[in-house]
């Protein structure tokens, strides 16, 4: 092993052990339930919030997919902050109210507010399994790419699958112990490395290949036209009416993300999440800084093979080994922290939902106003026999899921992750259901299971078929069109009966009221 690659190796191991520490520790003398392991009990603050969901903003993909996409397409990666920034705003309408809902039921989970909404175990189990399907992909994307991360920042000394390896029991070891609180007391030492890596290349990169950020767009402009206008450079599928549609798909089904869902629910307050919508969108800003290292890999490193490799092809070109291991540590942890929710989200899901009987045990034991002292101390004992059930059995599912991607990752690299593109696309079929529905009582079960099959089954047929985008437009937009079309016209034919009920009682109150007037 060379120098570099031993200082770098030595740097990266260490970064290892301390997640392992902070994360493990962050759990230390919490209570065992399952409202603490997979949202903090509702406890965190505005700090913790935000660092937490920045993870959606910086994975892996931040420092692969984001500098790649620049290197090859150009401007078409802007969706990626256009989309952000729009989830934000509506994550500002629809998350403070999502948190009121889940805080006054007890919800824990995206499949928890589908089934309490529609009452109904089955949507939810529904609502559950596809979730898991369109996260899965999500996770071994971030195994895949630390993999990628530390292989290039170790200058090939750490092999590709035993990073992954690594990635993965670094993530369950504290993710098992600590649950959701665990991630946001990492996310402060990532966000912290991420902030200083990027603020430091922002500056470095364009000084030390160019005399500064200005000659390389000059450059850019006069050879490399193509990468600044849309549909950008490669296939030419990117085009304006593409961004438009992706943009707004991505920013509203971001909202409902499991792993959005999970940070909502974590927040002491409704609006704690306000400010951490008007925050973020200025965290997103730094996105802008691997977007431009991959204009500069154009002319620096321009004939890649894997133009996912233009960020750290750059730096390991140009910075000493120290600097390289840090910046890849940076990398590391921006797929961890966001892999490690992924799999507390399906795993709470599944915990609860499908293998842990569901709200109905929950509720089962809510009505204690009859009982006496002795026996609500016997129910309270109960309910927390029932959480610490349904906590094993989430880690149970938030294990095996972390090894499935893991499997995946090892043995058939492209073939999830081929499905990853399908993620945004499947998970907003959901929206309808989980967040719609909160606003228009009149939804019923029967539309929102309509709805969300044929949406999903549409969404899959343009893809696998090859007419996705559609008319320029993402498939995405498509399926959810005629999903909407479905659930409004099955809930004018069909209201949910809960709706029909509590209109008629709110019309036989308002007509005597009425006739005194």
């Amino acid at each position: 092993m060379s120098g570099p690659a031993l200082i770098a190796t030595i740097i990266f191991g260490l970064a290892m052990l301390a997640t392992i520490g902070i994360g493990v520790y962050s759990g230390m003398g919490r209570e065992k339930s399952l409202d603490e392991w997979s949202v903090s009990g509702r406890g965190l603050g505005l700090l913790f919030v935000v660092l937490l969901m920045a993870g959606e903003t910086y994975t892996s993909f931040s420092f692969l997919g984001t500098a790649g996409w620049s290197y090859k397409y150009g401007v078409p990666i802007f969706y990626l902050i256009a989309y952000l920034s729009v989830g934000l705003v509506a994550a500002y309408l629809f998350a403070p109210a999502l948190w009121t809902y889940a805080a006054r039921h007890r919800l824990v989970s995206l499949s928890d507010v589908v089934e309490h909404r529609f009452q109904s175990r089955g949507l939810g189990i529904l609502a559950a399994v596809l979730a898991s399907i369109f996260v899965i992909p999500y996770i071994q994307v971030q195994i895949q790419g630390m993999g990628a991360v530390v292989n290039a920042m170790s200058y090939g000394a750490i092999d590709l699958k035993v990073a992954a390896i690594v990635s993965f029991i670094v993530a369950e070891v504290f993710i098992l112990v600590s649950g959701l609180r665990g991630s946001a007391w990492v996310s402060v030492l990532k966000d912290g490395l991420v902030v200083i890596a990027i603020v430091f290349l922002a500056i470095y990169v364009p000084l030390h290949y160019f005399s500064g950020v200005g000659e390389l767009l000059d450059r850019m402009v006069a050879e490399k036209p193509q990468w600044l206008t849309f549909p950008g450079a490669g296939s030419g599928v990117y085009g304006g009416t593409w961004f438009v549609s992706t943009l707004l798909l991505n920013g509203i089904t971001i909202t409902i993300f499991p792993t959005s869902i999970a940070g909502y629910f974590s927040s002491q307050s409704a609006n704690a999440l306000r400010r951490n919508s008007i925050i973020l969108p200025w965290y997103q800003l730094l996105l802008l800084v691997p977007m431009m290292i991959g204009c500069a890999a154009l002319f620096v490193v321009p004939a890649l093979a894997d133009a996912d490799l233009a960020l750290f092809s750059v730096v390991i070109d140009s910075l000493p080994a120290p600097l390289v291991a840090i910046i890849g540590v940076a990398g590391a942890l921006s797929a961890i922290v966001p892999m490690s929710v992924y799999m507390l989200s399906i795993g709470t899901m599944w915990g609860r939902t499908i293998l842990g009987g569901g709200l109905a045990q929950q509720n089962a034991r809510t009505d204690e106003a009859h009982l006496s002292p002795e026996q609500r101390r016997a129910s309270a004992a109960e309910r927390a026999g029932l959480g610490a059930r349904q906590r094993r059995l989430s880690q149970w599912v938030c294990l095996i899921a972390g090894a499935l991607a893991l499997a995946g990752s090892l043995l058939l690299p492209n073939a999830l992750v081929s499905l990853s593109v399908l993620s945004y696309e499947g998970l907003a079929q959901l929206v309808p259901a989980a967040l719609l529905s909160l606003y228009w009582p009149r939804m019923s079960k029967q539309a929102a299971a309509a709805g969300l099959i044929v949406g999903s089954v549409l969404m899959v047929v343009l893809h696998y078929t090859g007419n996705d985008p559609l008319l320029g437009v993402n498939g995405g937009v498509w399926a959810v069109a005629v999903n909407a079309v479905i659930v409004w016209a099955v809930s004018m034919a069909k209201p949910d009966p809960r709706w029909r009920r509590d209109w008629r009682t709110a019309s036989a109150e308002q007509a005597p009221a009425a006739a005194r007037s």
